[in-house]
């Protein structure tokens, strides 16, 4: 069996970060986070971090606006993977500049985890975030720095507790809003599967400049699908209000940050079905279900019973 790579995380404290590192140290890899001393210190992320040390994680102080901290840190490993959050998506040029100096990255992972942003018909403002991200993918092949982006679709996390209805704790049970006529297909997975999918895919030569798309097939929901499943299981059939197109675009023109970006990707997700409205093409993806059958992924079906 050929040696684990290193792993260098930069970014791991973050909501998707989190579950990437823990997937890293859980697969045997040697795993390393980048933090900076003010995350240790600090009240919340000090106790992700106490966690990071726990499962055997190599802590590696720097910051990604620290040159020479970033270069000696990447210096240790063979793949680095980019988590940061969307206020930094820009300033990933800098992991770019410093894996090139660096010299020795076997692939890079930048931060990605939603939409295939070259496969997307979003309107603003999701679209300047989407065109970040892509930016970020054209630097990285104009560098010729091994790559692999992951799609990771939808977080389960973030739909499926409320099933998608904005400013609830918890899924309806009595009316639903459902965004446009609720039939294009969406795809929703557990953060602890995109994990393992992410960290299989790093020594895979399969998922080498592709795009790993996480589209289990037990996973691909239409939201009137969606609602139905829920009906089911509760027993009870909910009034369902549908909002037009129209209707849900002066919404987002309308509504302040950081709403209007949410209602963008919804509409980008649900009303436009960008995440399934494509085929995957050898030439450019792969899916991860297909690579990794022998990952026991969690099913819509499953999660939701957690709120029956």
């Amino acid at each position: 069996m050929a040696q684990k790579s290193k792993i260098l995380i930069i970014g791991g404290t973050g909501y998707i970060g989190k579950f990437i590192v823990e997937a890293s140290a859980k697969s045997g890899h040697p795993t390393f986070a980048l933090v900076r001393q003010s995350t240790v210190s600090d009240p919340v992320k000090g106790k992700v971090v106490e966690g990071f040390k726990n499962s055997g994680v190599r802590l590696l102080y720097g910051d990604m606006y620290d040159h020479d901290s970033l270069v000696k840190a990447i210096k240790q490993v063979d793949v680095v993977i980019s988590t940061v959050g969307n206020f930094q998506l820009a300033d990933q040029v800098k992991i770019i500049a410093a894996i090139k100096e660096a010299g020795n990255v076997k692939r890079f992972f930048p931060s990605e985890f939603g939409t295939d942003v070259d496969r997307t018909s979003a309107v603003e403002p999701a679209k300047s975030a989407f065109a970040i991200k892509s930016q970020i993918r054209r630097t990285i092949e104009a560098e010729g720095i091994p790559y692999t982006y992951v799609s990771a679709n939808c977080f389960a996390g973030y739909f499926l507790p409320t099933l998608c209805q904005p400013g609830v704790t918890a899924p309806p049970r009595d009316k639903v809003i459902i965004l446009g006529d609720g039939n294009p297909k969406a795809v929703f997975n557990k953060e602890e599967d995109i994990g393992t999918y992410t960290i299989k895919a790093v020594d895979d030569p399969r998922t080498l400049n592709k795009i790993l798309y996480i589209k289990p097939p037990n996973n691909i929901y239409s939201f009137n699908d969606l609602v139905s499943l829920w009906e089911k299981k509760i027993g009870k059939t909910l009034e369902r209000i549908y909002v037009p197109e129209e209707q849900l675009l002066k919404q987002i023109q309308e509504s302040e940050m950081p709403i209007n970006i949410v209602l963008a990707i919804s509409h980008s997700t649900f009303v436009k079905g960008d995440l399934t409205n494509f085929k995957i093409e050898p030439s450019f993806g792969v899916e991860a279900s297909e690579l990794y059958p022998d990952v026991k992924y969690t099913t819509v079906d499953e999660y939701l019973n957690v709120f029956v």
